[in-house]
């Protein structure tokens, strides 16, 4: 007896003092694992399915998320507090580019063919992209991602520098109450290109690896619209000037964010950023923000999402696909339960997913014909490794149909912590910013995938069922 009350002690001190590694796992929907982290890093909730031991000491997240995810979510009254009928859209070659914001009657359980007009028309050339574009970033807007506003009516800034930090500071009115934020930018060693120092937007500082010769903006987005819970909702800089019920998502706000900031930099020379050489990046909920900065603000030449899952290059109709095979994925019912990352309207979608017009296949298509490559991890199947696979997939025959396919890559492997970064994905992510950032004139035919989805089947023509155009 005294030897198995010993045995359960020292059980129970291993319990106790067992803790979970830098970027380790430390808590979500069936763990059972260590739930502190060493000295120096903090138990952060990146959602319901996982927490994670990140740096520093201050968590991303101010609650813990334990709700388990419900099978459907109740429809949302919403009254939008912008225009919903028509979005401005460039003109297509046969006239106005109708933009509606829905599309009432779509029904289509495959990924929607993204080379079909809203009337079933065909994109046939590159001006028509333009117009189809357009039309896709309004559906988006109507669904899920709630208004962007353009920019404010007063809108300036100011910049300094000690060292390799500067300061920029931003303030922006629309004639009434005003708000005022500000970003840290880290520059390289050595003297400025003549037409300045590329820049990457990293959203609460980034987890890639940037190379020599790169800026860096830390990008304070939880400020411009926090994301703790669903208690966010219209709470952070942005609603301060749009009020606490502009139906933009929180991603949205963060992007209006990012157009600002790039607004003043176009007007700061001596911040000596050259604004035609701009990157963002962000990873998991950063992640999902990067790619929509991606998606609307056109200025951006790279966009570098990082294990951004459901909600990101991940989408809806193959995400529920996957957890109706078997596997814990995030999905849309989940996702509107957990945070505000997207509009208080797309809660009456997403219990009949083939009624949206489009995926995110056709927001990684936004994107298009700028640089894209996305990096997933199939370590964590939360993030729904067969969708970001498909959908990815997806918004390839976009920029095939531009011609301009090696700008678009693609990188899933497993045997890495969530956000953290296996070497083995530089040379990669390199090539992308030597070309896009750096100038550089290298190949990026980067496009790989393990292949490994928890046993559930990619079949091609389940989800993808039109041929690839050639644009002219």
């Amino acid at each position: 007896m005294k030897a198995i009350l010993q045995l359960w002690l020292a059980f129970g001190s291993l319990s106790v003092l067992a803790q979970s590694s830098e970027w380790g796992q430390c808590g979500g929907i069936g763990w059972s694992g260590a739930q502190t982290c060493v000295s120096g890093t903090t138990c952060t909730t990146i959602n319901a399915y996982y927490s994670q031991c990140l740096p520093g000491s201050n968590p991303v997240s101010s609650s813990s998320i334990t709700t388990v995810p419900p099978s459907s979510v109740p429809p949302t009254s919403v009254t939008p507090t912008s225009p919903t009928t028509t979005a401005t859209a460039p003109a297509s070659p046969t006239g106005a580019c109708s933009t509606p914001l829905t599309l009432p009657g779509f029904n289509n359980a495959a990924l929607p063919n993204p080379f079909l007009f809203n009337d079933g028309t065909p994109v046939q050339t590159k001006e028509d992209w333009t117009c189809r574009r357009a039309q896709l970033a309004a559906l988006i807007q109507g669904y899920e991602a709630g208004f962007l506003p353009p920019k404010p009516s007063t809108l300036t800034g100011s910049f300094s520098k000690s060292g390799n930090t500067g300061t920029l500071a931003i303030t922006a009115s629309n004639g009434g109450p005003s708000i005022s934020f500000s970003s840290t930018i880290t520059y390289p060693s050595g003297t400025a290109p003549a037409d300045g120092w590329p820049l990457i937007i990293a959203y609460e500082g980034g987890s890639i690896p940037i190379p020599a010769g790169i800026a860096v903006l830390n990008y304070a987005n939880s400020d411009m619209a926090q994301q703790d819970t669903t208690a966010s909702r219209g709470l952070g800089t942005f609603y301060n000037l749009y009020g606490s019920s502009a139906n933009a998502s929180a991603m949205t706000a963060w992007v209006w964010g990012v157009s600002r900031i790039i607004d003043i930099l176009e007007e700061t020379p001596t911040a000596q950023i050259n604004t035609q050489r701009i990157g963002v990046t962000g990873c998991s909920r950063d992640g999902k923000g990067a790619l929509m900065a991606g998606a609307f603000e056109p200025r951006i030449a790279l966009t570098i999402p990082q294990e951004s899952g459901s909600g990101g290059d991940a989408g809806w109709r193959i995400s529920l696909y996957e957890q109706n095979q078997g596997s814990v994925v995030q999905t849309a019912t989940e996702i509107v339960t957990e945070n505000v990352w997207f509009s208080p309207s797309f809660n009456n979608y997403v219990n009949n997913l083939n009624t949206l017009p489009y995926d995110h296949h056709s927001l990684l298509a936004l994107v298009a014909p700028r640089g894209l490559i996305a990096f997933e991890n199939t370590d964590y199947v939360w993030l729904s490794p067969v969708s970001a696979f498909g959908c990815e997939t997806g918004a390839r025959t976009v920029y095939q149909a531009l011609g301009v396919l090696e700008n678009h890559g693609f990188e899933q492997v497993g045997g890495h912590a969530h956000c953290a970064w296996p070497s083995s994905l530089t040379p990669a992510l390199d090539a992308f910013i030597n070309k896009f950032l750096l100038g550089q004139n290298v190949s990026t035919d980067e496009w790989s995938s393990n292949m490994v989805f928890n046993g559930v089947t990619w079949n091609q023509a389940q989800w993808i069922n039109w041929e690839t155009p050639t644009l002219t």
